[in-house]
């Protein structure tokens, strides 16, 4: 990680400054610091503490730069660049102490060519950065996507929905494909997680529909830079503006795409 931007300095600072509020407040949230946002969706005084403390050291060493966060901070900025932030991903895990969150912070530039990315996972103290063209690293140490090969083995990752039900049919016809052609899978609650584990090979692929920018930017930059491909469910590699998501090596990826045009696409 020689020669580290100052743009991934400054998002190395803020996913750490987020990691310690969280950690002050994992398994001490009362009820009063947690809200609805809509439904079975929740926000907490945590993230929004984490959020606030992000944007302040962001737009300090950027000024020029944009901001958007899922919590709702919105800085139109002249640079070009913007901030993709999720102060808190995996809220829900968060609010019930199950250990499993992150905090994602990621850099786009104007034509949404990902720059920079950090995953945090506080509770382990692991974390996940990447750089355009300069590899992915976990705590210092370059990782790359898994090189299995064989669908016995293949250990995959998703998401399920939970509050929209009109793609529930399709989620779970992929899910039995999937099933049929893996040794298992897994459902962490973090999408940044799930991007970050399939960049150093602990998971072999993962795919998600219906998700937003800040809960993958930085885990797909993460995927990419360690030799991993990432497409939406129609294999269009620019999944900044679609809201899904398809990640593994050369062998994963096509297994999974093929599913997702199968039961999402067709």
């Amino acid at each position: 990680m020689d020669n580290t931007s100052n743009e991934l300095r400054a998002a190395i600072k803020a996913a750490r400054a987020a990691g310690t509020i969280i950690l002050e407040k994992f398994g001490e949230l009362s009820c009063q610091e947690i809200q609805t946002k809509d439904f079975k969706d929740f926000v907490t005084d945590v993230d929004r503490a984490c959020e606030a403390t992000i944007s302040s050291i962001i737009i300090e060493s950027f000024p020029e730069d944009s901001l958007l966060c899922e919590e709702g901070t919105v800085i139109k900025g002249i640079s070009g660049r913007t901030w993709i932030v999720d102060p808190l991903d995996g809220t829900l895990n968060f609010i019930h102490s199950f250990p499993v969150f992150s905090v994602s912070i990621a850099l786009k530039n104007s034509s949404n060519e990902l720059l920079a990315g950090v995953v945090y996972q506080p509770v382990l103290q692991e974390l996940f950065t990447a750089e355009r063209h300069r590899g992915a690293y976990l705590n210092g140490k370059h990782i790359t996507v898994s090189t299995r090969t064989d669908k016995e083995s293949f250990l995959m990752a998703t998401g399920l929905p939970f509050s929209e039900y009109h793609y529930l049919d399709s989620t779970i016809g992929m899910l039995r494909d999937v099933i049929h052609d893996s040794a298992g899978i897994r459902r962490a609650g973090s999408a940044a997680i799930d991007l970050a584990y399939t960049a150093c090979g602990r998971f072999d692929g993962f795919w998600e529909y219906k998700l937003f920018p800040w809960d993958f930017a930085a885990g797909v930059l993460l995927v990419r830079e360690a030799g991993g491909t990432v497409t939406n469910f129609s294999g269009d590699a620019d999944v900044i503006t679609g809201q899904s998501i398809i990640a593994g090596n050369n062998i994963t990826h096509k297994l999974l795409l093929d599913k997702a045009l199968k039961h999402f696409i067709t």
